[in-house]
């Protein structure tokens, strides 16, 4: 009997510790989730109308890419630009998509050349950037989130 009253007094002791729960603070939860959280890919890209048909991630952000870069030369080839030298140039355009779907010209990576040659190029850039369509924010997490691209543009003036 004494047997059982000492394991039953040493089970007692004991088993209070299987029903402890451990309590996890928010702050912990939401710095151990920011430390897990890649702050450089967005769940969907930004994209057009015409690209909601397509489903997949890289799918939609090459039609976002496409048509922007579709609009961009069709709006300088409109353009009358007069050069003395012929150009082939690819000029690097930095821009940014806002939360809200307003796109703006960053930066522009352009040669000296055409810069000498076409000194609007910037601004005839901006201006084509003004007349696109309607752009719908990237995504992440359901929450619309402002976006930073990089987009090569070829210009060739003969």
């Amino acid at each position: 009997m004494r047997q059982i009253c000492v394991f039953l007094f040493i089970l007692t002791l004991t088993s209070c510790e299987y029903f402890k729960v451990k309590k996890t603070s928010s702050e912990a939860i939401l710095k151990e989730e920011l430390q897990t959280f890649n702050w450089n890919d967005v769940d969907a890209y930004p994209s057009f109308s015409v690209c909601d048909s397509l489903t997949l991630k890289e799918e939609r952000k090459a039609c976002f890419q496409e048509v922007l870069t579709t609009h961009i030369s069709e709006f300088l080839q409109d353009e009358i630009i007069i050069v003395t030298k012929d150009i082939s140039d690819t000029i690097v355009i930095n821009f940014r998509v806002s939360e809200t779907g307003d796109l703006k010209l960053m930066d522009a990576k352009i040669d000296s050349l055409t810069m000498a040659e076409i000194p609007n190029i910037k601004r005839l850039l901006t201006k084509s950037l003004d007349s696109l369509p309607k752009i719908f924010p990237a995504s992440k997490r359901g929450q619309q989130v402002t976006t930073e691209f990089k987009l090569p543009i070829i210009i060739k003036v003969n």
